[in-house]
């Protein structure tokens, strides 16, 4: 739905379309209005930079007289300048505007004193107060909606410049601040700023507000007002106090969040609100009961200063308006000025991030003589500045269309000979040139969230018949045919749904598909079977392959493809100790030529025909997937309807009933007593008026003065009540609902997190979870309170005029249609607008993952739109909320308007009938109640659209789980102590509706048996693995491990007892000894004599802090084959009756894998051993050997006796170049 400007504001405002469509029917996302140009992400972004560079650029021109960092403020403030300046002229006028009521009021109470019977001037008095109050509620909804729009794009401004930061960082940035710290800015921090830019106005409008109260009040008063003054002097600071600490502890609660030791840091975070909520008593006190502490001071020195002031209607009831006025900017001013502070923490922060340093694009030469594709002239390179060199002294000169091998040991330096190349290392000297585009393929896979055809085009426009032959090259023709949506299939985030070779040919058919004249290749093969590795050498990166004319660096621990390229290179502790040819580096290093041989006697393939190979390769890769049947539709499912009040009820259920009921008693006193307050300072002025000698009403005003502060005090005995019993339900309901969401998402089946984006889980831990602690039980509190409020008053004026019923019938029907009509629309809103919120979090965190895949192909630019797409779409939500906000804020204030406008009339009407102080006391109601109805509708709303936040934490319950971790049947101490697995006629299948991935499997093995397990791609071999460990339930038969059925116990009791060695090392932020040993049980003694089996003690020992060296996230800054490493010295520490090895070797040279095989099998020679193998070789020394096709098991025996056999293992054998 697009529209003018002008057109958009008046369907806003007026008639507004979107709330009649949404009232008829769910919304989906066409029938929202679109951003207008400036207020999209395309057009504020570029505008928003412009103003940062210029920034920047004037620092570094006065970098010698400035100590000060680039001012994001003042770049905000170049940018949004005019608009702001227009916001507050709007509430200038809107502020005026709210204190010409009380002065009409005023008129109105004189007249009705003195000229009761004039009835035009009356009538004149309550005209002009309708268009008064009229005037204002357009004013103030106009900047509303500007002072809105403007914050949300101030908050996108910012977040588009951290994400295109976030691609543009140099690695020592990147070290510095993790994935979750750049998250945390781009959520928290921005979000911070965005509500400092919603109410930056209040820093001059609340003390412009106080200042004209208290003038206002002085022309009442006189003097006296200055005892009111100076009790707000001396609150304002400590509600400032009270509001930093509040801010600070909600601050600290929300970092909490990165990190997941979830429930003792949840225990923490109660704390933390538990302290937030007893501080908010403290503010809840104040907002209610500083206009009474202000008035009781005033009145009582007004009676001191001369004992001849009386209180009349006039004085009275203008006071109390005023006061009133006073109740809110003297309850923001505090919060603001906090929040000022705590913006600043954020704004340095994001300044700090934004000013770090970038990739210095210098530091490769692109433009150089000569035919060389990349050149190394003396550089030496280390990842952060001042670091220690990893990377020393390279000189190499790589000629156009030449295959290089880059072969060393495990941390010698091979990957980061290609970062050097990419320029994502730090050039401590020497030349670096490369000539030409480039397109990498990581060692670690980096997938996007998307169909298999949008990784590998990449951005690209499709070329259908070139298209059909990368997919033919990379063999994933084949893969394609056992699909659902062949290559419009979606693959899950990070890829977490394909086994690693595929993930491996996914990433290199998107190198091969950019056509680019540079291939940077980081050990794609290791990933992948060895026939499937030969096939990509042989069709894509070998000489007679797709890529024969271009210039390759290839990684490699596979030798036997030596023989093949142009140069070799040879890494040795970050240096290049060896380079030539094949045989020039096999003549010159009789180590390496030994290792040749071994490695040859292992993977001989020259004996294979190309026709074979071909035949052999379709065999691997034409069964059926496993890990594909667990794509579903992962797209964010968005409710529809009515909400349901089982979600209320289940809010309240986990907020406690007693607290509910004690809530309400709480707020029906404090409103009772609010209303006896008034109507006892309404009698005693009536009293005033009546008598005609006031000695006895001067003789009984200390009395009547007292007994108005006790109905104060005794209303903020029961506000501070309300407050606690309200604090201490929220807290409960808060815990309840965190440990509903925590344990729901831990029984999750495995294969859930492999189809839905991360982002989705994330939301409701954050922003969901956010409202249920902090929102939802302000908006209960608020509507409570308003509701109340808007009976009394109602009850107050129509006691006063019994002919406001007639009025209040309608406009309440009215109030209730439009909330109606209203409520559905915002709803859906909310709904669509927190499903578009995942893949905000979703693609930056992705982005932040593959920056250095997507700045070697160079496609910053198309990420940033990317980015700025899903942005957009967010704040299409966003705006349509706001401007549906203002639709009903309008029209509930015209409502609001018309009952102040009937009040005055039905006054004027009365005549001579009504005091002057019931005059007062009723249209000083009537102007109180147009703030308390609108808020109380649209609260009410507020209370139905984030109760969409429940309903999203509660879906979770819905969802499949897994088995019981703990059951009634544990196993004995010990258990397994044999280690003897059993398969028992076991099928199984990923869905219901899918068709069996394990047939009739029924196999046993040994004790203490080493067992490897084969076959081709889509076979069953990890599908077998899923099951052992209950990730996959069967269907049909049953799995025995040592007498025991593990369907029969418990998951902890299962997983506990089996250990795995994957094929994607997994490493958590933190020391390496907190990696090997998390639980904290072992001495440092066993984690050296493990690190010395995995041949890790001298790579250990060289690092400055040892054991406490800290790993990055992810282990980023340890190689892959490291990585691995760490994860079996992990294994070896907690030795269980058996163990999986899942290709847990696969990033390892040939030599370090031997080391590794044969530490295995010493280490756990009394352990049952199951082997997955993509390399032959592996498995070759298993005591048995499993082969399975089709979720079939094809053949089990000794590897011996099933090459004697001649069947499946012996052929793949024999293609494999195997002889024994």
């Amino acid at each position: 739905m697009t529209a003018t400007p002008e057109l958009r504001t008046l369907n806003q405002f007026v008639s507004f379309r979107l709330i009649s469509i949404g009232y008829k029917k769910p919304l989906e996302r066409d029938d929202l209005f679109e951003l207008n140009g400036e207020d999209s992400p395309y057009t504020v972004c570029p505008n928003f930079e412009k103003q940062w560079r210029k920034e920047i650029q004037k620092r570094l021109l006065f970098k010698k007289t400035s100590l000060h960092k680039p001012s994001l403020i003042w770049s905000l403030w170049q940018t949004f300048k005019c608009v702001l300046i227009k916001i507050s002229f709007l509430k200038v006028t809107a502020d005026i505007l709210a204190f010409m009521s009380p002065q009409i009021m005023k008129a109105m109470i004189v007249v009705s004193e003195d000229h009761p019977t004039s009835y035009g001037s009356g009538y004149g008095y309550a005209i002009a107060l309708f268009f008064v109050v009229l005037s204002q509620t357009l004013l103030h909804q106009l900047y509303q909606r500007n002072n809105m729009l403007t914050a949300v794009k101030i908050k996108t401004a910012v977040v588009g410049l951290i994400y295109k930061k976030a691609l543009t960082s140099a690695n020592s940035s990147r070290r510095k601040y993790t994935t979750g710290e750049i998250v945390n800015l781009m959520s928290a921090d921005t979000q911070q700023l965005m509500e400092m830019a919603v109410n930056l106005n209040l820093l001059w409008s609340a003390p412009f507000q106080i200042v004209m109260a208290v003038v206002f009040l002085w022309k009442e008063l006189g003097p006296s007002v200055l005892a009111g003054v100076a009790l707000l002097l001396l609150v304002i600071p400590i509600n400032a106090l009270i509001a930093a600490k509040v801010k600070r502890l909600k601050v600290s609660y929300l970092n909490t969040y990165v990190c997941l030791k979830v429930m003792s840091i949840r225990e923490c975070e109660m704390d933390v609100l538990k302290s937030s909520g007893y501080l908010t008593t403290y503010s809840m006190l104040t907002l209610t009961c500083i206009p009474f502490m202000v008035s009781l001071a005033t009145f009582g020195v007004f009676f001191r200063l001369n004992k001849d002031n009386v209180l009349t209607a006039t004085k009275v009831f203008t006071s109390i308006s005023l006061f009133n006025i006073l109740r809110l900017p003297l309850f923001d001013l505090p919060s603001v000025i906090s929040a000022v502070a705590q913006t600043k923490v954020s704004l340095s922060r994001l300044e700090d991030f934004l000013c770090a340093e970038d990739i210095n694009h210098e530091d490769v030469n692109t433009n150089y003589s000569g035919n060389h594709a990349v050149g190394f002239i003396g550089a030496s390179f280390c990842w952060e500045k001042n670091g220690v060199p990893v990377l020393k002294n390279l000189s190499v000169s790589i000629p156009e269309g030449s295959l290089v091998a880059v072969v060393g040991e495990v941390g010698s330096g091979k990957s980061s000979f290609l970062s050097a190349v990419l320029g994502e290392m730090e050039k401590l000297e020497g030349i670096v040139q490369r000539r030409g585009s480039v397109a990498y393929a990581s060692q670690q896979a980096w997938i996007q969230n998307g169909t298999l055809q949008e990784n590998i085009l990449f951005g690209a426009n499709l070329r259908r018949p070139y298209y059909e032959l990368v997919l033919e090259s990379c063999a994933l023709l084949p893969d394609l045919e056992q699909l659902p949506n062949g290559d419009q299939t979606e693959i899950g985030e990070r890829g977490v749904n394909i086994s690693g070779g595929q993930k491996q040919r996914v990433s290199l058919a998107r190198a091969v598909y950019s056509n680019a004249d540079l291939y940077l290749l980081d050990d794609p093969l290791s990933a992948v079977d060895v026939h499937v590795g030969k096939h990509l050498f042989e069709k894509i990166i070998g000489p007679s392959g797709l890529l024969k004319s271009k210039t390759r660096i290839l990684v490699t621990h596979n030798v036997t493809f030596l023989p093949y390229t142009d140069l070799v290179i040879v890494m040795e502790e970050g240096r290049i100790s060896q380079m030539g040819t094949y045989q020039e580096v096999v003549s010159k290093r009789a180590d390496f030529a030994e290792l040749i041989q071994v490695s040859s006697a292992e993977h001989t393939t020259e004996e294979t025909s190309p026709v074979e190979g071909e035949k052999i390769l379709f065999l691997f890769c034409s069964s059926s997937f496993d890990q594909w049947k667990l794509l579903t539709n992962n797209k964010e499912k968005v409710a529809t309807g009515g909400m349901k009040m089982s979600v209320v009820l289940k809010y309240l259920q986990a907020f406690k009933w007693q607290w509910m009921w004690l809530t309400i008693a709480a707020y029906l006193g404090q409103n009772a007593l609010a209303i006896g307050q008034n109507l006892w300072l309404s009698t005693w002025t009536a009293e005033a008026a009546k008598v005609s000698d006031l000695t006895e009403w001067k003789q009984s005003q200390n009395y009547k003065l007292r007994i108005y502060g006790l109905l104060g005090l005794i209303q903020g005995l029961f506000v501070c009540c309300g407050a606690y019993v309200i604090t201490r339900g929220s807290l409960s309901a808060s815990q309840a609902l965190h440990h509903q969401l925590l344990d729901n998402v831990l029984h999750l089946p495995l294969q859930r997190f492999e189809t839905d984006p991360v982002g989705q889980i994330i939301n409701r831990f954050t922003k969901d979870l956010f409202i249920v602690d902090s929102r939802f039980h302000y908006y209960l509190r608020t509507w409570l309170n308003c509701t109340l409020d808007v009976i009394g008053t109602i009850l107050v004026i129509t006691s006063a005029s019994p002919l406001f019923i007639v009025v209040v019938i309608p406009l309440g029907y009215f109030y209730f249609t439009i909330q109606r009509y209203y409520i559905a629309s915002s709803r859906q809103i909310r709904r669509l607008a927190g499903a578009s919120h995942s893949p905000v979090i979703s693609h930056f965190s992705e982005t932040l993952v593959g920056r250095s895949t997507i700045r070697a192909f160079g496609h910053q630019e198309r990420f940033i739109r990317k980015n700025n797409d899903v942005v957009y779409e967010n704040l299409v939500y966003f705006y349509n909320n706001v401007i549906s906000n203002r639709w009903l804020s309008v029209r509930l204030e015209f409502l609001g308007n018309l009952m102040v406008f009937f009040a005055a009339l039905f006054v004027v009407l009365a005549g001579n009938t009504m005091s002057s102080s019931t005059v007062g006391l009723s249209i000083s109601y009537a102007l109180n109640i147009i703030q308390s109805l609108n808020f109380w509708v649209r609260k009410a709303c507020e209370i139905e659209t984030n109760a969409v936040s429940i309903e999203r934490i509660c879906e979770y319950a819905k969802m499949d789980k897994e088995g019981p971790w703990i059951t009634s049947k544990r196993p004995p101490v010990g258990w397994p102590d044999r280690g003897i697995i059993e398969f028992v006629n076991y099928k199984a299948r990923y869905r219901k509706d899918l068709g069996l991935a394990l047939k009739d499997v029924s196999f046993q093995t040994q004790s203490k048996q080493k067992v490897g397990i084969v076959g081709r791609t889509g076979a069953g071999k990890s599908t077998l693995t899923n099951c052992l460990f209950r990730v996959l339930e069967g269907s049909e038969g049953k799995i025995v491990i040592d007498g025991i059925d593990i369907s029969t116990i418990g998951l902890h009791d299962l997983r506990g007892n089996l250990n795995i060695i994957p094929q994607d090392p997994i490493l958590f932020s933190g020391t390496l000894q907190s990696n090997l040993d998390p639980l904290g049980k072992h001495s440092d003694l066993e984690l050296w004599e493990v690190l010395e089996l995995c041949h890790l003690k001298d790579f250990v020992q060289s690092l400055p802090k040892k054991l406490l060296h800290e790993i990055s996230e992810g282990g980023e800054n340890l190689s892959v084959g490291q990585r691995q490493l760490v994860c079996l010295a992990r294994a070896l520490l907690r030795k269980t009756k058996i163990l999986v090895l899942d290709e847990a070797t696969a990033s390892v040279d040939m030599e370090m894998d031997n080391l590794v095989q044969s530490t295995i099998k010493r280490e756990f020679h009394n352990c049952t051993i199951l082997t997955i193998a993509h390399r032959l070789h592996t498995v070759m020394d298993s005591e048995r050997v499993l082969v399975l096709d089709a979720g079939r098991i094809l053949e089990y025996d000794t590897p011996h006796n099933l090459l004697q056999q001649k069947g499946a293992f012996s052929e793949m054998a024999a293609e494999a170049g195997i002889r024994r």
